[in-house]
């Protein structure tokens, strides 16, 4: 039996798969921004070829699709070019929906373990309240954000808060869904055992319940903390917000700056990666301190 390999078992797969993303853009590049040279050429009265077409599709200045190291220039030039106080910095773009992103997901992990204890220990909430849980869920959050802002507008409340209730609403679903399986996962002969030995449901809970629940909790985090970036997005976009990465996105959309929205979306998608891998961190440092196996 083969020693596990890290090249061979994780980066060659993954770097193949990147390379081949990155071969089918570049090719998809050439044929979405070809008629714009073709269209270009002609008002010229010339005519154009193909090396000309794919080298001229690579260069647009606001292009249907960007290439991708028209995205990487655009990163690195409002990543590292630009001060993190200014309003073109990437850094700060993503700092300001990072706030919004922590504060709905610290409210909604609470009320996601708060929802489901009581789901878990009382019969009419579960009866009553879970159904209402799920179908919330039903509702699209880009007709639901505009309804929240307002609202929330109207009564003097605007800023950090409602975004941050916008990526609430999106995160306490699988924080429910997951801790409800998660304290129920004990079996039987366990929970025999705790009556056994007359344990209260207080000791039932934090001694047998709550470390049961451990490993789903961590999975419907890190699905939460990645929806609740989209939330903070998504709470940006009706407010014709000025800062964050939401406004970054709806400002590339009013002026053509392709690349922009491509830079923007990439960044979304770094941070995202970053909440995941740290909620990932603290699940092996937890799972560790209960003394699981690595």
């Amino acid at each position: 039996m083969q020693e596990p390999s890290f090249v061979r078992d994780k980066l060659l797969p993954v770097g193949t798969v990147v390379v081949l993303l990155i071969a089918i853009w570049y090719v998809a590049v050439v044929f979405l921004n070809a008629p714009f040279e073709r269209d270009t050429a002609a008002r010229n009265g010339t005519e154009i070829t193909f090396s000309e077409i794919a080298r001229n599709t690579m260069a647009q200045e606001r292009p249907v699709l960007p290439a991708p190291h028209q995205v990487i220039a655009e990163i690195w030039d409002t990543t590292f070019n630009k001060a993190i106080t200014s309003k073109r910095s990437l850094v700060y773009h993503a700092w300001i929906t990072l706030s919004a992103t922590l504060l709905g997901f610290g409210i909604g992990a609470a009320l996601g373990i708060l929802l489901a204890v009581g789901i878990v220990h009382n019969r009419a909430m579960d009866r009553s309240l879970m159904p209402w849980v799920i179908a919330s869920q039903t509702i699209p959050i880009l007709a639901i954000a505009p309804m929240i802002i307002v609202v929330l507008n109207a009564i003097g409340i605007s800023g950090l808060l409602p975004k941050a209730l916008i990526s609430t609403y999106l995160s306490f679903f699988p924080v429910v869904v997951g801790m409800v399986k998660g304290l129920r996962s004990p079996e039987t002969i366990q929970l025999d055992l705790m009556h056994t030995y007359n344990a209260s449901s207080a000791q039932t809970f934090w001694k047998l319940r709550w470390p049961s629940s451990m490993p789903y909790l961590f999975t419907s985090l890190k699905v939460a903390v990645a929806i609740s970036l989209v939330g903070a997005i998504v709470g940006e976009l009706p407010t014709g917000a000025v800062a964050g990465l939401g406004a970054r996105l709806l400002a590339g959309s009013y002026y053509g700056q392709t690349v922009q929205i491509w830079a923007a979306l990439f960044m979304a998608a770094a941070l995202a990666a970053v909440l995941v891998m740290i909620v990932g961190f603290a699940h092996t440092a937890v799972l560790k301190r209960m003394g699981a196996k690595p």
